[in-house]
């Protein structure tokens, strides 16, 4: 008993030691953490912060859990046919169609040549036709042809693109680009006869003013993106994927769009001007990107 008990201070110096350990390696983990997280963050700048909500996620349970969405329960199903083709057509207008958009290129140098106005409803009825979550058509397509209109977005933007060159974008990623010979300087903003921007909603609004859930709202815009990059390669035009960072808030109070929208692409619309150049990058090879199992 008297062993033991002189022991005891011993074992209760261990504990502690152990105690310290375990907290000191605790506090070591979260460090951790919160350094990996901000190296996770700062390592993806290309991350818009006007797109980084919540909204996407959730709308407010109580405006959706069996509330009435707007959409007609009774929806009538008609039949459907498509055409269909012989084998020697499909694969012929599957190669023509292939080769049409193996020419598409991001064009950076647009001319201000007039474009028919109804060509691009076209194009834009086009993009329409998309598939959507729940046929929630959660898109906006904002055309802007007025010059004055269109040198504030070259303003509001190239302010913006300069800090990302400069501060926001890193080394990598500006050393990326320098083979593509780009830069924050963007003429085609003010040559193109038209600029297209492109919102996502990322809810909609019920005539009670409750809110409506766009479900999947950003990769069924994205899809019809995808459509009106196609039916503009379709009629002849060009265009380069421009996706403004950080200029989303500016650019939809300029263009008075509700703040259930957010800007996820911007596309300058028209023919190439006579002078136009593009890099000559070839394209990965079929077995590169699909695999058959």
């Amino acid at each position: 008993m008297d062993r033991f008990s002189s022991l005891t201070p011993v074992f209760i110096a261990i504990i502690c030691v152990l105690i310290g350990i375990i907290l000191k390696s605790n506090r070591k983990s979260r460090k951790k953490g919160k350094s990996e997280t901000k190296n996770k963050s700062e390592s993806r700048p290309w991350v818009d912060d006007d797109l980084r909500d919540s909204t996407d996620l959730h709308v407010e349970e109580e405006d959706a859990d069996g509330d009435w969405q707007g959409l007609d329960e009774n929806i009538a199903h008609v039949s459907f046919s498509a055409e269909r083709y012989s084998e020697d057509e499909m694969i012929k207008r599957s190669k023509e169609f292939y080769e049409l958009l193996n020419k598409r290129r991001s064009v950076r140098f647009i001319s201000n040549e007039p474009v028919p106005r109804e060509v691009i409803n076209n194009v834009i009825k086009a993009a329409g036709t998309s598939p959507s979550g729940a046929h929630t058509e959660p898109w906006t397509f904002v055309v802007v042809q007025d010059p004055e209109v269109k040198h504030r977005i070259r303003e509001i933007i190239e302010e913006e693109e300069e800090i990302n060159y400069k501060k926001r974008m890193g080394d990598r990623w500006v050393n990326d680009l320098k083979r593509l010979r780009t830069n924050w300087i963007k003429v085609y903003l003010d040559t193109a006869p038209y600029l297209i921007l492109i919102f996502k909603q990322v809810y909609g609004m019920l005539p009670n003013g409750q809110k409506k859930t766009h479900y999947y709202n950003e990769i069924s815009v994205s899809i019809a993106c995808g459509l009106l990059l196609a039916a503009l390669q379709n009629v002849g035009l060009v265009t380069v994927t421009s996706t403004p960072l950080n200029c989303g808030p500016r650019l939809r109070v300029l263009l008075q769009r509700p703040t259930n929208e957010k800007l996820l692409l911007l596309l300058p619309v028209g023919y190439p001007s006579k002078d136009a150049t593009v890099p000559d990058l070839t394209r990965k090879p079929l077995d590169d990107f699909m695999m058959v199992i």
